[in-house]
């Protein structure tokens, strides 16, 4: 089986979970999911399961990708702040999205390989930051949208201040011992939130690991 098929029977099981728009499929069907897993993972690269990277950090499932992506709103947006950059699997899919990603890490090897993933796959649009993503990244604020790719308790007051008017957080919030994905608005500098639905993801860290 060619790894387009492969890809392409991967995005129709999600579709089958969960009701893809067509822009969201269609970034899925251009990212080579293989080229972001770990050595050794590529047999299984294109099952819906998460799969475990170094420091005991993992890479989500492409069902969880793909909700994060499409509760994002992403399509047409000029900039998007991710914190969490892990394999680059999920900054891959919204580099067809938008314009620019901007992605932070804070565990540097993990950095690193995913810098190489994004020149192999030759997304130009992708700039990378190491540092504690809580901090956010003061230089190309505003953002139009910022997601988390970690469980955080609350999000840091400097996260919505480099949010845009009018411009969307996405991220796990842990709260009465679940994880729920939630949507923070941001309308006349006041900020409105929205739970969706339960989710699982690694907890948020602080500091860096070199």
């Amino acid at each position: 089986m060619t790894l387009q098929l492969k890809q392409k029977q991967m995005v129709e099981a999600v579709g089958e979970k969960f009701k893809l728009y067509p822009h969201v499929k269609k970034a899925f069907l251009e990212v080579n999911r293989q080229q972001f897993v770990p050595k050794g993972f590529g047999h299984i690269a294109y099952q819906l399961d998460a799969l475990p990277m170094q420091q005991n950090q993992w890479i989500s499932s492409p069902l969880t990708v793909a909700k994060m992506t499409q509760y994002l709103n992403v399509q047409g947006v000029d900039s998007v702040l991710e914190i969490g950059c892990g394999s680059g699997y999920q900054a891959a899919i919204l580099s067809k999205l938008c314009r620019r990603v901007f992605t932070i890490e804070r565990i540097d090897p993990l950095l690193k390989e995913a810098k190489e993933r994004f020149r192999d796959a030759g997304l130009n649009n992708v700039f990378t930051r190491f540092d504690d993503g809580q901090r956010g990244w003061k230089e190309y604020a505003p953002y139009e949208r910022i997601l988390f790719s970690a469980t955080a308790k609350k999000i840091p007051p400097v996260l919505f201040e480099q949010l845009a008017e009018s411009g969307i957080l996405l991220a796990p919030i842990q709260k009465d011992g679940l994880q729920i994905i939630t949507r923070y608005t941001k309308k006349n500098g006041k900020i409105k939130s929205e739970s969706i639905e339960p989710c699982l993801f690694v907890p948020v860290l602080n500091g860096r690991i070199k």
